[in-house]
């Protein structure tokens, strides 16, 4: 395989790699922030 496409392929694993942990451990701190501005300020959810 060409070594061009074979550092291209790890970069982009790389980054969807990173992204992908970024959404799992984003997406629950979140959830729990929204949350406590819920019970501590009375603020919507959805805002």
């Amino acid at each position: 395989m060409n070594i061009g496409i074979l550092l291209i392929m790890i970069v982009y694993g790389i980054i969807g790699g990173l992204s992908t942990l970024f959404l799992f451990f984003g997406m629950p701190g979140l959830i729990i922030w929204k949350f406590y501005r819920k019970l501590k300020y009375n603020i919507a959810l959805t805002d």
